[in-house]
């Protein structure tokens, strides 16, 4: 961590890196090659190509803030506005998931709602993995052509 403290001049923006590295780490677990690297030596691989990704993000955010002015990008909030169209934007999503055919409305209410990973979803509809995957997908692509659908300003 004191590396990336180092690298990235913030605690704040190395503790989110961590994060993200061993995020990473995890979904990447499989592609391992112990022939080619020490398990440290390729954290710290992830860990630096997330770091300077982040400084070169920043920069360019800083770049762009003292290019164009900070006001341009910045407007004043309106909490009730904001959450009343988050409550419209969750009731437009139920109703479509609940429009959904029962096999790919389970399979997504398992992923989404129930936060259970594709071959969690395979195991309790007894289903093999490739077939969770696809009427997820499936599922997901209805859902979001179907939500484009009803907001054209947005689909485009």
């Amino acid at each position: 961590m004191a590396r990336l403290t180092s690298i990235l001049r913030s605690p704040v923006l190395a503790q989110e890196v961590c994060q993200e590295v061993y995020l990473q780490a995890w979904s990447a677990a499989g592609d391992y090659d112990a022939g080619r690297a020490s398990p440290m030596a390729w954290l710290m691989m992830f860990a630096h190509r997330r770091a300077v990704d982040r400084v070169r993000s920043e920069q360019s955010l800083a770049d762009r803030e003292r290019a164009f002015g900070q006001g341009q990008f910045t407007r004043e909030r309106d909490v009730v506005f904001d959450e009343v169209t988050q409550r419209l934007d969750e009731r437009s999503v139920a109703g479509e998931v609940n429009r959904l055919g029962q096999r790919q409305r389970e399979a997504i209410l398992l992923a989404f709602y129930g936060g259970r990973t594709y071959p969690e979803v395979a195991h309790d509809l007894g289903i093999p993995v490739p077939t969770a995957k696809a009427r997820i997908r499936a599922g997901l692509k209805t859902l979001g052509t179907r939500l484009a659908a009803g907001r054209p300003e947005e689909a485009r």
